[in-house]
């Protein structure tokens, strides 16, 4: 298969913009949260809006067009990157919300979404509206989220109503930053500057237009980025993230090759750093080239067609878990040949380090 050569992630975005965003990286772990002057290009820049229509502020962009984005940003430093990708996922859903929430939540330039896709709430029926309690992990981006989604289990009549399967029957919520509560209980090896927090909600009283669906079918938005199911959305998505860190790994390493061969200390056989992380890039350039290939043929198919065969949505979660497990594997390989310059929780290449091990973890990415 003859496959169409991706450039570097770094060409997608201004370098100005990247080296501003890396340079406040390190302040950022220190704040706990991204950096204002991370957050000011993001905002100047409508990253959390990637995917939401021009009418409401956003850029609009294809799902293609935004996973380069994502992965440039995660190049560029791996807490920016997720942020975006986490919190322009949430913001995707205007695609299924009501225009009179869609109004009230996008009344901002700075709108921001943070949620969790983990069905740990419960939505009591109330005559015409729903009362919610519940208690969410791991919502990215809650030190500046304007909104938060999350996923509650449907009660009537003290019962969870069940799906023709048996299972419960599972919705989504959208709710005001004010009418959660947030509890700062982040603490992982990386990604500390994503503030990627828990909140919690009791018996809190909302209209039933705050209740959406993420489903093709249920979209309130004409477009085809909201008809690209969402598994694959999410899953690509997630997946450039591991590959832009990875991309960045490489650069540092490259780096360090050259550091030691000015020290004329490299050329021994205990130090193969070199031989290794050329290896490693012309695998994970295959890799990757096989992903955008296969994300693009997946868009293309809905674009001409509305639908997308089974056979093309599996390959696409194939080709994302291949490209963020292919970045992991080969990140790893070449540390132990990277000294302690990469074991140093100070230096730029252990935060890289940290920033895609603690990415690795998310379920969808195994």
């Amino acid at each position: 298969m003859d496959l169409k050569k991706i450039p570097h992630p770094s060409f997608f975005i201004d370098t100005q913009l990247t080296d501003t965003i890396r340079h406040f990286a390190r302040d950022a772990e220190g704040l706990g949260r991204l950096h204002p002057q991370q957050l000011s290009i993001i905002y100047e820049q409508k990253w959390f809006n990637l995917f939401v229509p021009t009418s409401y502020g956003g850029l609009h962009l294809s799902l293609p067009e935004g996973l380069k984005i994502e992965e440039c940003l995660a190049w560029a430093d791996g807490s920016t990157g997720w942020t975006v990708t986490l919190c322009s996922g949430a913001n995707w859903f205007i695609g299924f919300l009501q225009k009179a929430i869609a109004e009230i939540v996008f009344n901002t330039n700075k709108v921001c979404l943070a949620g969790s896709g983990r069905a740990s709430g419960i939505a009591k029926i109330v005559g015409e509206d729903y009362e919610i309690t519940g208690n969410w992990n791991y919502a990215t981006g809650t030190a500046h989220a304007t909104g938060f989604t999350a996923n509650c289990m449907i009660e009537k009549d003290g019962e969870i109503i069940k799906n023709e399967d048996g299972s419960p029957m599972v919705s989504s919520f959208i709710f005001l930053r004010e009418e959660v509560t947030i509890h700062e209980n982040w603490n992982c090896l990386g990604m500390i500057a994503t503030s990627s927090n828990g909140f919690e909600i009791k018996a809190l009283r909302v209209k039933k237009n705050r209740r959406f669906e993420i489903d093709p079918n249920e979209a309130i938005l004409n477009s085809p980025v909201y008809q690209y199911p969402f598994l694959q959305f999410a899953e690509a998505t997630l997946a450039v993230n591991s590959s832009g860190m990875a991309h960045r790994y490489f650069d540092l390493c490259e780096a360090l090759v050259k550091e030691r061969q000015e020290r004329k200390d490299f050329n021994t056989p205990l130090n193969p750093l070199a031989n290794l992380l050329g290896e490693a890039k012309i695998q994970m350039e295959g890799t990757r080239e096989l992903f955008y290939h296969t994300a693009q043929l997946s868009w293309e198919e809905y674009i001409n067609s509305k639908t997308c065969s089974s056979g093309t949505l599996k390959k696409v979660s194939k080709t994302s878990r291949e490209l963020a497990s292919k970045a992991r594997h080969l990140v790893d390989e070449l540390y132990p040949y990277c000294g302690l310059k990469a074991a140093n929780p100070s230096t730029e290449m252990n935060r890289v380090w940290r920033n895609l091990h603690t990415v690795s973890q998310h379920p969808l990415l195994l």
